[in-house]
């Protein structure tokens, strides 16, 4: 997440609001995840689970958008195109990477299988 924030930062991916939902999510996953390591509890065990699961949706809406913003630069090279073709193109094309923002999604997915039957949780249960 450090190097995923650092490589954010670095390629000015803070130009408009929904640029910043990744920065803020890696953000306050470092400082829950500090706060976990810190004094393990179910507070924060389920605190890491609503924020893995806000980087599942923000990495498919991070796809879309990424999409959107590279179909459109497509179409206004070529407005003729089939959307097929519109799409194959915009699949392969390095900027924006359409599926960078499945990053996201993996490290939610991480984060929500550590958090699985945690025993810091599961101790709170009982």
């Amino acid at each position: 997440m450090a190097g995923t924030i650092t490589e954010l930062l670095l390629l000015a991916h803070y130009e408009d609001i929904a640029q910043f939902v990744p920065l803020v999510l890696i953000a306050t996953t470092l400082a829950v995840i500090a706060w976990h390591t810190a004094r393990p509890s179910a507070e924060n065990v389920l605190m890491l689970q609503v924020v893995m699961t806000l980087f599942l949706f923000a990495g498919v809406a991070g796809i879309a958008f990424h999409f959107q913003g590279a179909a459109e630069f497509q179409r206004e090279m070529d407005p003729s195109q089939a959307w097929w073709d519109l799409f194959r193109k915009v699949l392969r094309v390095q900027a924006p990477p359409v599926l960078a923002p499945g990053l996201m999604i993996q490290l939610g997915l991480l984060g929500l299988i550590y958090t699985y039957h945690h025993p810091a949780a599961e101790s709170a249960v009982d």
